[in-house]
């Protein structure tokens, strides 16, 4: 039996799938999950799905860090320091500034994230296996990648760095669930 729908012949021996015209609300709403699911476990969706959880996590660092650096002056005059400059313009330049750094931070941990997740969920491909070797691969990858335009030994130390932080991350959440420590309710 073929079966046309969305333009893709069904040939099989199981009932031939139903247009989302022929399909109930609960069917519906089954087939959009497995959608959603298919694509968070595919390499784009969790490459995408890193960018954008690194983007929203580098953007709250970006912000927290830039927070903490109103000590320093700004601009090339070092001897106008911000301390010195109206309430108003303080506050203005502050705003203007750590929307900036919190914009950059934010650019970076999501390309690096995004990067990270796309290559090691390929290298998990071509292995056909899921272990710390993968991670290990992809920060290699990675760091190399990102290190590279300043040469060779740039490229080394940045596989080296980014392999050594991940296996470390990877051993961490790949630790089995020991006994949790112990407290006055345990007795």
């Amino acid at each position: 039996m073929t079966y046309t729908g969305f333009g893709l012949e069904h040939a099989g021996g199981g009932p031939p799938k139903k247009t989302y015209a022929e399909m109930n609300q609960e069917e519906q709403a089954e087939e959009g999950a497995k959608q959603i699911i298919e694509f968070m476990a595919s390499c784009p969706g969790k490459s995408a799905i890193s960018g954008v959880t690194g983007f929203a996590l580098g953007g709250v660092f970006g912000l927290f860090m830039a927070s903490m650096s109103y000590d320093v002056p700004i601009g090339q005059n070092a001897a106008s320091h911000i301390s010195e400059l109206p309430f108003k313009q303080q506050m203005k330049l502050q705003f203007t500034d750590m929307g900036k750094r919190s914009w950059s931070s934010a650019k970076n941990f999501g390309y690096i994230g995004m990067i990270y997740a796309g290559v090691e969920c390929g290298v998990e491909s071509l292995r056909a296996k899921n272990d710390i070797y993968n991670g290990v691969a992809a920060g290699c990858i990675t760091g190399g990648g990102l290190a590279y335009k300043a040469g060779p030994q740039a490229a080394l130390v940045g596989c080296a760095g980014f392999a050594a932080f991940s296996t470390a991350i990877d051993l961490y959440m790949r630790s089995e669930h020991g006994k949790p420590p112990t407290n006055d309710y345990d007795e």
